[in-house]
């Protein structure tokens, strides 16, 4: 009881006064941290882990999409945990898993072992995710949101930014094990902070009740049903038969809508019986607030383009142009670093400028990167580097743009108690939408390269190969594009623009 009185928000809030929303965020930080250098480091690793075990492309991605698909599922279990556990346990927890992964997937001798432990580093990964969206919007004043986002989001892509470069080394010079390891030193620091600064208690400030409605496993195990069937089935379109793609795809088709019944159904229930005593996963009334469902459809598109680039800029890299690990970190960091500093301004306008203009600037510039990296040739040298450099840093000004701003415009029009559900639900449609870019990169590259008549494997590289890259960049593009029509409707109504 000593332990819940003295770490309570409140009691948290009286001991360090107005600079403690910033301390928490800056903790919550740190875990993010961890999870995304956990999500994004290891591609740099692929082409190595890919020659230890000896597989193929599609197989070796699996340890970017495995990670990506548990991560995507877990994040709609976020709100229960906070109001099961409280934030304290919650965050510790995958703070504990996240550390455990990292290091036996780095002493792993097996392929399975290596992607189990993806998959437990992506289950604790997807439930911190969530967290500091809610942080900023029940924390901080709507004037204050768009700098908390902008001065978060500075500090979490230093994590990209500088982990393919020191990925880079690392593989270079100790092997793809290390990367694994990376994670160790953020979780332990991560966890040290948490006993200081993270509340027991739940969103609100109220006590964990664990005594609560219980958690929605059928939904739970629908989405993660439907979200494997819908990456096997990508995977199939090209790897395996019609008839198998067909019905994996089929059947993520039909999960979906038995989840979408059921979470209704679940709600219905909940809304007309005090004592029902389950939450439904993915409260659907939050799709009635136009500003959120048109967030989401920019979230999912946005995730597709995102991850789905991420995974495809260093093999491009590699196996495209030939250049080393530790090359291509070199060239990607100077566009992290204009990416920190852009979300840390962008941030600041993001209190003052409408959520769908910020956006939309984002996402054409996003656009125009992967459009104009066909301008990158083989056969002008002294040209590839410069033009690396420069789109790559294009495309970050345009993530810089959108990052600030995309969660909380999306979600300011939502209730208070709503903002938990909120933030889960918006990151899960984005991270469905990567688990799916990371998976249709792979297909749509592999599918090209059949086309022209290359290999990804074999040594040199040529005009084909690199016609199937610039292929799989202009079908981003395409995606950057079809996103831009969902983010001009992220405009306020103006009867409400005031009320909000």
């Amino acid at each position: 009881m000593a332990e819940l009185r003295d770490n309570s928000l409140p009691a948290l809030q009286a001991r360090h006064g107005p600079r403690y929303r910033w301390l928490l965020l800056f903790v919550v930080m740190v875990g993010t941290v961890a999870s995304i250098m956990s999500s994004t480091i290891i591609n740099v690793a692929i082409p190595d882990l890919s020659q230890h075990f000896a597989l193929g492309q599609e197989r070796a991605q699996w340890v970017s999409s495995g990670f990506m698909a548990a991560m995507t599922v877990s994040m709609l279990t976020t709100p229960w945990l906070l109001s099961r556990y409280g934030y304290r346990r919650t965050y510790m927890g995958c703070m504990w898993v996240l550390l455990v992964g990292g290091v036996v997937g780095g002493f792993a001798n097996h392929y399975p072992l290596v992607l189990a432990a993806r998959v437990a580093e992506g289950l604790a990964a997807g439930v911190v995710q969530p967290i500091p969206a809610i942080i900023i919007l029940r924390a901080f004043e709507s004037n204050e949101q768009g700098r908390a986002s902008g001065i978060f989001g500075m500090g979490v892509v230093l994590a990209p930014a500088l982990g393919p470069s020191i990925g880079g080394l690392l593989v270079d010079g100790f092997g793809w094990r290390s990367i694994f390891f990376m994670v160790v030193p953020f979780c332990l620091v991560s966890l040290w902070l948490a006993r200081r600064y993270v509340p027991t208690t739940a969103p609100g400030g109220v006590a964990a009740n664990r005594t609560g409605a219980a958690l929605d496993w059928r939904g739970l195990l629908l989405a993660t049903a439907g979200t494997l069937c819908l990456l096997n089935g990508l995977v199939e379109l090209h790897g395996g038969t019609a008839i198998a793609a067909g019905s994996l795809l089929g059947a993520a088709a039909a999960l979906l809508l038995v989840f979408v019944w059921l979470q209704r159904r679940t709600l219905k229930k909940r809304q007309h019986s005090h004592g029902h005593s389950i939450d439904p996963l993915m409260n659907l009334s939050l799709f009635t607030d136009r500003r959120f469902a048109m967030g989401s459809i920019v979230a999912f598109i946005y995730g597709i383009a995102l991850f789905g680039s991420t995974y495809l800029l260093p093999v491009y890299m590699q196996m495209g142009l030939g250049l080393s690990p530790s090359y291509v970190g070199t060239i990607l960091l100077p566009a992290g670093i204009v990416l920190a500093l852009c979300i840390a301004l962008v941030g600041r306008l993001a209190d003052k400028q409408p959520t769908h203009r910020l956006v939309t600037i984002g996402l054409v510039l996003l656009a125009a990167s992967f459009a104009l990296m066909i301008t990158v040739s083989p056969e002008r040298p002294t040209h590839v580097i410069p033009l690396l450099v420069i789109w790559a840093v294009l495309g970050r000004i345009g993530l810089g743009f959108i990052l600030p701003s995309l969660n909380i415009g999306a979600m300011r029009g939502l209730d208070r108690m709503h903002i938990p559900q909120g933030a889960s639900v918006i990151n899960f449609l984005r991270m469905l939408g990567g688990s799916a870019g990371v998976s249709l990169c792979g297909i749509v590259l592999e599918w090209r390269l059949a086309a022209h008549g290359a290999q990804l494997e074999s040594g040199a590289t040529g005009a084909e190969r690199m016609d199937a890259f610039n292929e799989t960049f202009l079908m981003l593009a395409a995606i950057c594009a079809l996103a831009i029509v969902a983010a001009l409707k992220l405009r306020a109504a103006p009867s409400t623009e005031g009320a909000k």
